[in-house]
């Protein structure tokens, strides 16, 4: 087993016996697709579309697309499995590069979950959790069911407002507000790690300042009032810090101890609770109006990922979604034809706008201590470029990042995009020295 958690020793031991043969089956995080073996026989990158297997910074690959690459040169076979694989890798498929085996059957007794949407416009809320679902979370507590909350938003709420001057809490160094954190008494960035203490009013006029939105730790408070007594798991950053403290909550679960849960992305990631009936996500719009290109397609792998959890045994599952959007035809498509359905209608749309898999991009990013040097660095960078064979590749930009300033930091990027791989490779192997 190799990962990040061993000690140095652990890791060369591991490193070892995969090398010399002793260990014939090696599991392990994305930096074990490096490992040396004597005689590789298959190759399985499980979770395949999962975003973590890239690594972004220092040393940069991906985890998946090195795992093909490898099996490739060994010519052995390499297993891509995902329950919502990436629109790249169902292209690839049918284009006919890859052979795509359906596993159309749940394990066991479990049958397909019941999937409906709320609609936040005419439902009333109790601190973010609508009453279609509380309803429905009583139902399944008093038949015996535990249930999954899921919202990927730590802390309390989001945002500290006043509702007279129309403040709201910034970080001082970066473009983002600060999360309210109530039981730890902090404003927290939640990209640069800064933190301040809560105020008790307004800097700007004294008004009394108010939490908006909400955060897994106010649905945490939430459900203490509306299920009094009922024992609660909540699973994030916050609450998982030290080793061992995952295990000590899903065992709480397993137990039946617990009968809630409330969690971020950490509880979608593979986690079998047979008891789960009821599976519901409380912010489905979180991902619909994102800057990035692939935000609707991680958005509709998160919902299928985490309305997974729910009837995995015995009991029949079932899935609310809740949207102040229900008529968005992403939301639509999926729920009415699956992750196949919304998978076919995104790829007709990438290839409409010309995004990947039907096209290539490489993106040039900078970042200085003041606004001015990295779009400098990067105008120059594209002036450098019209001296080369640019093969009809074409450069987009230079922009500012989406979230320009970041931990004092200010970031710029420069895009290029192509029809085809080659003239991109030829491209960058000229200009990046």
């Amino acid at each position: 087993v190799l990962h990040s958690g061993l000690t140095g020793a652990d890791r060369l031991a591991m490193w070892r016996a995969a090398r010399d043969g002793s260990a014939p089956v090696v599991i392990g995080t994305r930096s074990a697709v490096f490992v040396p073996l004597p005689d590789p026989g298959v190759i399985v990158v499980d979770e395949e579309h999962d975003t973590s297997s890239k690594q972004q910074d220092g040393f940069r690959y991906s985890a998946r697309d090195l795992a093909v690459s490898r099996a490739q040169r060994h010519g052995i076979p390499v297993v891509l499995g995902s329950a919502t694989p990436s629109l790249e890798t169902l292209h690839n498929a049918n284009e006919g590069r890859y052979r795509r085996v359906d596993l159309p059957e749940r394990a066991g007794a479990a049958g397909q979950p019941r999937v409906a949407v709320v609609d936040l416009r005419v439902q009333p809320q109790t601190n973010g959790i609508a009453t279609p679902v509380a309803l429905a979370m009583q139902r399944h507590l008093e038949a015996g069911a535990q249930v999954l909350l899921y919202l990927n938003r730590r802390g309390f709420a989001p945002t500290l407002f006043c509702p007279n001057c129309g403040w709201s809490a910034p970080c001082e160094h970066c473009d983002a507000r600060l999360t309210v954190h109530r039981r730890r008494h902090v404003l927290a960035c939640h990209h640069c790690g800064a933190e301040a203490p809560v105020p008790y009013a307004c800097p700007v006029c004294s008004t009394e300042v108010r939490p908006v939105g909400q955060g897994t730790e106010r649905i945490e408070d939430a459900l203490d009032e509306l299920f009094p007594g009922v024992p609660v798991v909540r699973v994030d950053r916050d609450t998982i810090r030290r080793r061992g403290e995952i295990e000590t909550a899903l065992e709480r679960v397993h137990s039946g101890e617990a009968r809630i849960l409330v969690g971020t992305q950490m509880l979608t990631k593979g986690h079998d609770f047979p008891d789960v009936a009821l599976v519901a996500v409380l912010n489905a719009d979180q991902g619909l109006f994102g800057t990035d290109f692939r935000a609707s397609e991680r958005l509709a792998q998160t919902i299928v990922q985490v309305a997974g959890r729910a009837g995995r045994a015995s009991r029949p599952g079932e899935v609310l979604v809740q949207s102040a959007c229900p008529d968005h035809p992403l939301l639509k498509n999926l729920l009415d034809s699956g992750y196949d359905g919304f998978a076919a209608a995104a790829l007709v749309e990438r290839q409409q706008a010309h995004w990947p898999p039907y096209s290539r991009l490489a993106v040039l990013r900078a970042e200085g201590g003041t606004q001015q040097l990295p779009m400098e660095f990067l105008t120059a960078a594209r002036d450098a470029s019209r001296d080369l064979d640019r093969g009809g590749v074409r450069l987009l930009g230079p922009a500012p990042a989406a979230m320009e300033r970041r931990a004092g930091r200010w970031r710029a990027q420069l895009l290029l995009e192509s029809a085809a791989r080659g003239p991109l490779q030829r491209l960058l192997d000229e200009w990046l020295p």
